[in-house]
């Protein structure tokens, strides 16, 4: 009977003669060697990896830590911003309301100047108009009296005239 072998090639299998026993076991014993030193390369290996796989699980889970710790704080600066834009358009909208009201309220003032202004442009024509008729009065007055004091002038002039005339006139006659 031919028995088969495993040789170095894991797909191919040799056939071994029956009456070489004895090489078949040396053979047999070299394969299960062999085996064994892959088994515990095999489970070398899979230690290895398991502990190379706990690692990065760790490390995943740091990673993912860091992540949710990194999404907290992008959310809560998110809902700062948020909480300015409002506070900011609250304050937008606060000052259109007072440019409003100052608006309003300058106007008001420069209509009451306006109107101030009217008023007293009217109170002082018409203390101008009253100065003008006392002025005028005044200088008619006066001037009925320089009038008065010409015409008294004259008169007394006439008057001197008259005695200087009548005075004169006996030297006259007498010359």
């Amino acid at each position: 009977m031919i028995a088969a072998a495993l040789t170095d090639e894991p797909d191919r299998i040799t056939t071994v003669p029956d009456d070489d026993a004895e090489t078949r076991f040396t053979r047999l014993e070299s394969d299960v060697a062999e085996l064994r030193e892959q088994v515990t390369l095999a489970r070398s290996d899979a230690a290895a990896a398991r502990l190379l796989a706990s690692g990065a699980d760790r490390d995943v889970s740091e990673v993912r830590a860091e992540l949710r710790a990194h999404t907290r704080g992008l959310n809560a600066l998110r809902e700062t911003q948020l909480e300015q834009g409002r506070a900011i358009a609250d304050l937008q909208h606060g000052m259109s309301e007072l440019r409003q009201e100052l608006h309003q309220e300058i106007g008001g003032l420069r209509q009451e100047l306006h109107q101030e202004i009217g008023g007293l442009r009217q109170e002082l024509h018409q203390e101008i108009g009253g100065l003008g008729q006392e002025l005028h009065q005044e200088i008619g007055g006066l001037r009925q009296e320089m009038q008065g004091g010409f015409a008294t002038m004259a008169a007394g002039m006439a008057q001197i005239t008259t005695l200087l005339t009548e005075i004169s006139a006996p030297e006259r006659n007498e010359n």
